[in-house]
């Protein structure tokens, strides 16, 4: 029982105490107070009717009358004359005994008693008989009756007037109360949320005031390692001229995508600054400086335009920028590449630079499984032949996948599959690191089969899906299919969205409908966001408390390139962080990535938020993070993908 139903209780027995005792308080008092009415009335009577009937003592007739006088003008139970010589009644007057409009319970429980006066009447100087007056005790058990009822009505109005302000008085006592299970259970969830209006109560004040200081000192000591652990990425990935990525994240990048499988095929670009020695000495470095950054911020821009949200743009050495775009078809790359060249041209004539063209470029196809140094060493061999040959681009053969699937083909075969839910649903295991046997969850994948029979992984077909405008349709589609498998499952199943299903309130709305319906089933899922796809502050918050309102979790994938964002994860209450392989591929051998995933786990304990490491393939690798401490791991080594009845 809460406690504001306790002391509601309390107050409702406290009432009920006083008003039971001033009720037998008031009756004891009333009825003692009436018993001496009725025998000081019974008495009077006696005494005014013996004195009267002295002189007439002799006279029968005048004996009746006025005994019946007395007897009908009056409330008495009964009148006796008895003669006090040989104990005859000489005359009996009474009444039957009934009170009306009072019940008989009543009647027994007040107990008024008819009270009875005696008097002598007179002969001379002889007693001649006695009079007895018995007073009726109907009128003061009316009276009793009525004062009761006044009396409960009267209580009972004071009773139900205390109880609501006391019910006023304690919402408004136990505010601070809520506002502290609140700030508990948002701790809970990773948020620290501060009461600023400390109550008037010293006990509560002291409480609150406590929790305050709790909360503030917990969110405190995760920004400072929040603010440590985005250093450290800054140093150790970003280049700090001008901000993006640096050699080293842009080969854990590459690595990582030509190793999996279920990357798109796409380009690599090799941009390289012509003569940027002499530019720096004839301009100097701050000039030549800017010069760099306004490249870099030129295929930034250029990238989120033309590219998907997973390209990377690097600056690998000097005046060499690289850009990588998995699940660009051919023709999007060229429109890239020319308006990069334009873009570029641009700088030459504001004086940036006297060279013209003002950088080179080159592109090569890629796909899954290509070795990365080859990759690269192909790129700078074009690279230098359009050097020597002074052109600015080079076009290359388009015998990569996508460049030559046939768009039409695509759109039908997609649309055929998302009108019919003909995707193909498939677990990965995450499991715990210290205990792999321990499954925590599953992740859902999709696939698709082709008109050949042969199954198309995600990573070909989601490009597609994206530049038909069909992200929000396939989580719809996705969502439905899960929800339905989660009947049977096993465990807790885990569902990447998109970004455009959480870019507004409608498509969150639309999203998140058939929850609405399966609660059970919706405490069972867990949606995954990419940490790339991320919507604005405003409307992930919004999203969050959507998600939480349909008791669904929330967690967070493929994080590591945007440690600006660390600050916020106290704030959205995730259920995990799966850490991007590139910072797990080959951790037992690189330090740099060891040292990151271990300040990134320092900054994550405080808030208790568990790390999952995404894409393990070795027993080194696992070693690792069982060492560091992290929670889960999920990759080849620990369990390939499968179908659901294979899971039992």
């Amino acid at each position: 029982m809460s406690l504001f139903k306790q002391l509601l209780l309390a107050i409702s027995l406290f009432m009920l105490v006083v008003f039971s005792g001033n009720f037998i308080v008031t009756l004891e008092s009333s009825r003692d107070q009436s018993n001496n009415q009725l025998l000081s009335h019974a008495q009077d009577a006696a005494t005014a009717l013996g004195v009267s009937l002295t002189p007439n003592v002799n006279d029968p007739a005048m004996i009746e009358l006025m005994v019946s006088s007395i007897f009908d003008s009056g409330y008495y139970k009964k009148i006796r004359i008895v003669d006090l010589k040989n104990g005859k009644i000489i005359l009996e007057r009474s009444a039957a005994a009934s009170i009306p409009n009072v019940p008989a319970w009543f009647v027994d429980l007040v107990d008024v008693t008819a009270q009875t006066g005696e008097a002598t009447i007179m002969r001379g100087w002889q007693q001649a008989a006695r009079v007895e007056v018995t007073s009726d005790p109907i009128f003061a058990v009316q009276r009793l009756w009525d004062n009761t009822l006044g009396n409960l009505l009267w209580m009972l109005s004071c009773s139900l007037i205390c109880l609501g302000a006391g019910v006023l008085l304690l919402r408004k006592l136990l505010q601070p109360l809520n506002y502290l299970a609140k700030q508990s259970e948002a701790i809970t969830r990773r948020e620290f949320l501060t009461l600023s209006e400390l109550p008037k109560t010293p006990e509560l004040r002291r409480v609150i005031g406590a929790m305050n200081l709790m909360a503030t000192k917990l969110k405190s000591l995760f920004e400072e390692q929040a603010i440590y652990s985005e250093r450290l990425h800054n140093e150790a990935y970003l280049d700090s001229q001008t901000g993006i990525a640096n050699r080293r994240a842009f080969d854990m990048q590459l690595q990582a995508r030509l190793s999996d499988a279920d990357t798109a095929p796409g380009y690599l670009m090799l941009i390289r600054v012509q003569d940027l020695g002499g530019l720096n000495q004839r301009f100097g470095g701050p000039h030549t400086d800017k010069l760099l950054l306004n490249i870099a911020n030129l295929l930034t821009a250029q990238k989120e335009k033309y590219a998907s949200l997973n390209s990377t743009v690097a600056r690998i050495r000097g005046g060499e920028f690289a850009l990588l775009c998995p699940g660009v078809t051919h023709g999007e790359m060229l429109e890239l590449s020319n308006s990069l060249s334009q873009k570029l041209m641009a700088f030459y004539a504001t004086g940036m630079s006297d060279q013209q063209p003002v950088a080179y470029t080159s592109m090569v196809p890629f796909s899954a499984g290509d070795n990365a140094q080859t990759l690269l060493i192909q790129a700078d061999r074009l690279l230098v032949e359009v050097e020597t040959h002074t052109e600015h681009q080079v076009v290359p053969t388009t015998d990569v996948a996508t460049a030559t699937e046939d768009q039409h083909l695509w759109f039908v075969r997609l649309e055929h599959a998302l009108e019919n839910q003909q995707f193909q649903l498939v677990y990965q295991p995450v499991v715990g690191c210290q205990q792999p046997h321990n499954i925590l969850h599953y992740k859902v994948l999709s696939r698709i089969v082709d008109e050949q029979g042969n199954t198309i992984n995600a990573g070909r077909f989601l490009p597609w899906i994206h530049r038909f405008g069909w992200s929000h349709r396939l989580d719809r589609v996705m969502l439905k299919l899960t929800l339905n498998q989660l009947k049977t499952a096993p465990g807790k199943l885990a569902l990447s969205i998109s970004g455009s299903s959480v870019a507004s309130a409608n498509t969150v709305a639309d999203l998140l409908n058939p929850l609405k319906y399966s609660p059970r089933l919706a405490s069972q899922l867990i949606l995954e966001l990419d940490e790339n796809q991320l919507p604005g502050p405003n409307q992930m918050a919004a999203f969050v408390k959507a998600v939480s309102q349909h008791r669904c979790s929330l967690g967070l994938q493929h994080f590591g390139s945007r440690f600006d964002m660390i600050g916020h994860l106290s704030q959205w209450g995730l259920a995990w962080l799966k850490i991007d392989s590139s910072y797990i591929r080959n951790i037992d051998q690189e330090s740099d990535k060891r040292l990151f995933i271990e300040v990134l786990y320092n900054a994550t304990r405080s808030i208790d938020l568990p790390l999952i490491a995404e894409r393990v393939e070795t027993q080194g690798e696992l070693r690792v993070l069982q060492e560091l401490g992290i929670d889960g791991a999920m990759g080849q080594l620990l369990g390939e993908p499968a179908p659901l009845s294979q899971l039992h």
